[in-house]
């Protein structure tokens, strides 16, 4: 028989496996204390400064402009709303290279740069977008805060203003000196009865010319602020119709031209006499300036939508369609040569377009090129002694037919 193994032998045995237990605990203990060591290094290391200073998201999440906070490492750690909609950031990264050129050489001096940039559209043929950028150092950890402001409407505004100081001038000094010309010429000419009528004839043309561009200034003046009319009231469209068509026959006349008005009768719109016979006076003028003799200028009318239309056609020359949406700026010209020899202030559409905007209304335009062009003007009815809202899909007055 054998004998059994001794106790020794036993309690050996136990020894080793405690042994091996303990040291298996311990190094697992140790791994882990080390792998939170390694992990709370590698980010101190990589994320050095992941919140923001105190109060620097409260600022951001304020401001108009485009903002945002980079990282030691270029990451952005906070964006606006208004700089992801820009496509300045996509997901964590700067998308702009200057910006991030800007932020790098902050971030290594310390020193706060301006600069402007521009980045192309979003999608293919859109316009660019200019920004006016701001890059400073924020906090002792490598974060640098990006601020860019929009200044793409601010510089179409100014562009606008610029124009409009430019083309004042142009076009008041032509009249005038034109007026100081001639009347040298008259007091030259004084024993040339002949002379002085032709002279005196020409002094007058160009004093009407400024008196037009005096005149369209101070409409324009009065309507572009955007102000509501002061004393609006009911305006027959047929009476305002007959008035500008009455203003325009002796330029009509002069090139053969017939002038023409039809459709709805007895149509009444809510606004001001004045400024509506104006705007239809302006188109109907455009409209025999540039159409060729012996053709016809319709104005007609009609009720639709909820609203009145006023329509001005001719068969002109057309406008280029890369020019119908600036046509009504102040001193456009499709052709600035032929514009001036028909001796326009390049005003009229752009009083048209604040008198509709004054009256709650809008205008628009079909044009072709060789085929004439259609001028609408949409105005709010009157009935029952209150204008009808021009967004209802029905009308009182065309119930009533």
């Amino acid at each position: 028989m054998e004998s059994p193994p001794s106790i020794l032998t036993v309690n050996e045995l136990l020894a080793s496996l405690a042994a091996m237990g303990g040291f298996v605990a311990g190094s697992v203990v140790m791994l882990a204390i080390r792998w939170q060591a390694n992990s709370e290094a590698r980010a101190t290391a990589v994320r050095p400064a992941e919140t923001l200073p105190s109060g620097v998201a409260s600022v951001l999440a304020v401001l108009p402009s485009s903002a945002v906070v980079l990282d030691r490492e270029d990451r952005v750690l906070r964006a606006s709303s208004a700089a992801r909609a820009f496509g300045l950031v996509r997901g964590d990264s700067l998308m702009a290279a200057e910006l991030l050129a800007l932020a790098r050489k902050v971030r290594r001096d310390g020193e706060i740069r301006e600069s402007e940039i521009e980045t192309a559209g979003r999608e293919f043929g859109q316009e660019t977008t200019t920004f006016a950028v701001r890059v400073a150092p924020l906090g002792a950890h490598g974060q640098v805060l990006v601020l860019a402001e929009d200044q793409t409407e601010r510089q179409r505004v100014e562009a606008v203003r610029r124009d409009f100081v430019a083309n004042v001038s142009h076009e008041l000094k032509t009249p005038v000196g034109a007026l100081s010309l001639l009347a040298e010429t008259v007091q030259g000419a004084a024993d040339e009865p002949d002379a002085v009528k032709r002279f005196a004839g020409r002094m007058q043309h160009e004093a009407s010319r400024l008196t037009y561009l005096v005149q369209d200034l101070i409409t324009l003046s009065r309507i572009q602020g955007g102000e509501p009319i002061p004393a609006p009231g009911p305006v027959r469209i047929d009476e305002a119709v007959h008035d500008a068509i009455d203003r325009c026959n002796t330029k009509a006349s002069a090139k053969d031209i017939t002038l023409a008005a039809g459709g709805a009768e007895d149509l009444v719109a809510w606004g001001d006499d004045e400024l509506l016979v104006t705007a239809l006076r302006n188109l109907i003028d455009n409209a025999i300036a540039y159409s060729p003799e012996r053709t016809r200028v319709v104005v007609s009318a009609r009720v639709t939508r909820g609203a009145i239309e006023v329509s001005v056609s001719d068969q002109g020359i057309g406008i280029p369609e890369s020019a119908q949406e600036r046509i009504f700026e102040r001193f456009f010209r499709v052709d600035p040569a032929r514009s001036r020899a028909t001796g326009g202030t390049g005003l009229g559409l752009a009083i048209v377009k604040h008198v509709a905007v004054a009256h709650g209304g809008e205008v628009s335009v079909w044009s072709k090129e060789g085929s004439g062009s259609t001028f609408t003007l949409r105005l709010p009815a009157f009935e029952d002694g209150q204008a009808v809202d021009a967004s209802s899909t029905t009308n009182p007055l065309e119930a009533a037919k």
